[in-house]
């Protein structure tokens, strides 16, 4: 059935990595670029209520991940187990019994789609312009989440295939032609139905590329005779756990809209979107690095190979530093000139919600590689309970703090159990499942990082000091030295051979000693 590569076959995982890592990077690219000129251009043309809204919608149907139950994670996991361990008769058990769960899940979402159309008005500060609008977005948006539960399937098959690079194509050409769309649509003056039904109908487009690519990486069977309860206590035994941290996400990322929502306005929902915006983009930038970790970390297990893990938990988590680390010092430095050329001085308190968002985050990302890993090696229990209370505490901290500081409020509520997450819970708990010293994890992980992007933010504050960027060509002049200088230290890392870290940490380390026999004497 399959053709996947037997299990004594070599991967060459080194090259699987860089294709995976560089398709995922374009994409993202694509992503982000697309994302950060479009979205002034959607805010000028809607206007402040209008686009408050559409983020309402969003925010709340994206609540529609909790009833995922953590399956696709599971079929990530299990896909790529089970392709390397050759068992293909139990894989299309599992893949069989994810279609009916998710499809008997998407009839339901389409049901309670229907009833929350019907009271969202009541719920939120709905304004009154868009009293017929927001119930006929939220029924367009909640239908075609629903629908792409079954659809969605095949991407995690994808995933746990390694194939990426498939994705990320697929994701390239959606992006770029729903982009030209909107532009279309809302130059000939479409509104918000206009821009919900073009953005809905790409994934579900992308869910057919996905079906074709599987059909042609695996000869999968599909029929009733391979659902069965097995697997479905599988999928839900692996799922259970990954369904609490699925909640947790959704009350770090959805909830700050929804409480704005509710206590404030949709204007406010514009202002926070803004500066939190900015902190998704360099998040996503270290999550499309991260996510090949999980099959690999699976397959690592899967044959016992432990040192792989304890490596790719250090290099991993490295990658991550060096790549948000001089993001967060970008932001933090030019940040507001940034958010005035991006939207206009009008939307510069946005800044406050950059400036507390961005350290949480920063922490959190940096770590990626580690939540991956806890999924691959079905380690992720202790992981869920904790992210779990965070997202709690994000949605009691918010809505208390709303009531005093508005906006900044929610920032904070968000901000601080991540925090407490990303130093005191992330690296301890990894270090004692792999067996690592925290010491050595820390050093050999976020030295480099932290040295080669110390001159980096010097470069950037020097600019900074030197003129005010009021264009883009001047944002980046003042960004274009820092990048140089920080281009220098990764070409140096790379050419030394430094990536473990292990030679600077080496003679810090020495430089220690002998200054305190230095002071002994």
């Amino acid at each position: 059935m399959s053709k996947s590569v037997p299990p004594n076959q070599p991967i060459n995982l080194k090259l699987q990595a860089v294709k995976n890592v560089g398709s995922s990077w374009l994409a993202l690219a694509v992503t982000v670029a697309v994302g950060f000129f479009l979205a002034p251009f959607i805010l000028h043309k809607l206007g402040d209520e209008a686009y408050g809204l559409w983020i309402l919608v969003y925010s709340l149907t994206g609540y529609y991940g909790l009833f995922d139950l953590g399956i696709r994670s599971t079929i990530v996991r299990y896909v790529s187990k089970l392709t390397t361990t050759g068992d293909d008769d139990q894989l299309a058990r599992i893949i069989n019994t994810s279609f009916l769960s998710y499809s008997v899940l998407a009839v339901s979402l389409l049901v309670v789609t229907a009833i929350g159309s019907r009271v969202i008005d009541l719920l939120f500060h709905v304004p009154p312009a868009f009293l017929n609008t927001a119930p006929l977005l939220f029924l367009i948006v909640g239908s075609s989440i629903a629908l792409n539960f079954p659809l969605g399937l095949f991407a995690g098959i994808l995933e746990g295939l390694q194939k990426f690079y498939w994705l990320n194509l697929i994701q390239i050409i959606s992006i770029l032609l729903r982009a030209w769309l909107i532009v279309v649509a809302l130059n000939r003056g479409g509104g918000l139905v206009t821009l919900t039904l073009i953005t809905v109908s790409f994934p579900l487009l992308s869910s057919v590329a996905h079906i074709l690519m599987v059909r042609r990486s695996l000869l999968l069977p599909f029929g009733a005779k391979f659902v069965d309860r097995r697997s479905f206590r599988q999928l839900i035994s692996y799922g259970a756990t990954t369904f609490m941290i699925i909640v947790a996400a959704k009350l770090r990322s959805q909830t700050d809209a929804v409480v704005i929502g509710m206590f404030l306005s949709s204007s406010a929902i514009t202002l926070f979107s803004i500066g939190s915006k900015l902190v998704d983009y360099p998040t996503d930038v270290v999550q499309s690095l991260a996510q090949i970790f999980t099959p690999m970390s699976s397959q690592f297990d899967s044959t016992g190979d432990t040192e792989g893990l304890q490596k790719m938990f250090v290099a991993g988590n490295r990658a991550c530093a060096l790549t948000i680390f001089p993001i967060c010092a970008a932001l933090i430095i030019l940040g507001r000139s940034l958010i005035e050329i991006w939207v206009g001085p009008k939307y510069l308190a946005s800044y406050a919600i950059l400036l507390i968002l961005i350290l949480s985050t920063t922490l959190y990302s940096a770590q990626a590689t580690s939540t991956k890993i806890l999924f691959g090696i079905s380690r992720h229990r202790v992981l869920a309970a904790v992210v779990l209370v965070e997202g709690a505490a994000n949605l009691v901290l918010s809505i208390v703090l709303v009531r005093y500081l508005g906006i900044i409020g929610v920032a904070l509520g968000t901000a601080i159990p991540l925090a407490c997450t990303s130093i005191f819970f992330l690296p301890l708990h990894l270090c004692r499942i792999l067996k690592i010293p925290l010491g050595t994890f820390l050093s050999q992980a976020y030295l480099l990082p932290l040295a080669l992007c110390t001159p980096f933010a010097v470069a950037l504050l020097s600019m900074r000091h030197l003129f005010h960027a009021r264009t883009y060509f001047q944002f980046l002049l003042q960004l274009g030295p820092g990048v140089l200088v920080y281009g220098v230290g990764l070409l140096w890392l790379f050419f030394t051979r430094e990536a473990m870290g292990i030679k600077m940490w080496t003679r810090f380390t020495q430089f220690l000693h002998e200054s305190a026999g230095w002071r002994n004497r």
